[in-house]
């Protein structure tokens, strides 16, 4: 995608196709303060951090879904395949399944720090955007 070299705002592009997300093109003014370089900063870290982190999940659930190959993967350790000769679907007991729960436990935790990280990054950014606008407002009451 494109952005407008001469823009003096953020331009949004199209999704992310591994994502979803669609990522920003962070305006740099030419007077741009520290504060506002570091809430610009703040906020193109905080999306690249989304953007590999969801990428990398979306990836991970696309290739495959991730019961069907830890099933495979179980079925083939005790030498069986997927589908009986008969065409009925081979299943795993539930001590066996107990596995891919703490599997998908662990996918939860990642989840949960992720959120965790991201509602603090938010909260940062929205200080920080407080600060700059309070810093634009004092700025314009100096030059008056």
């Amino acid at each position: 995608s494109r952005f407008p070299r001469k823009s003096c705002h953020d331009w949004i592009g199209p999704p992310d196709k591994y994502s979803n997300l669609q990522p920003v093109h962070f305006y740099i003014p030419e007077n741009e303060s520290p504060l506002e370089q570091k809430l610009r900063e703040l906020r193109q870290e905080t999306q690249e951090r989304n953007q590999q982190f969801w990428a990398n999940q979306n990836l991970t659930f696309l290739k495959r879904a991730e019961k069907e190959e830890f099933i495979d993967s179980r079925l083939k350790a005790k030498g069986l395949e997927l589908r009986a000769e008969s065409g009925q679907k081979a299943t795993l007991n539930a001590e066996e399944m107990a596995d891919f729960f703490f599997f998908l436990r662990k996918h939860f935790r990642k989840h949960m720090y992720c959120n965790r990280d991201w509602y603090k990054r938010n909260f940062a950014i929205t200080f920080f955007m407080g600060k700059v606008a309070l810093e634009r407002i004092w700025n314009k009451l100096r030059l008056k």
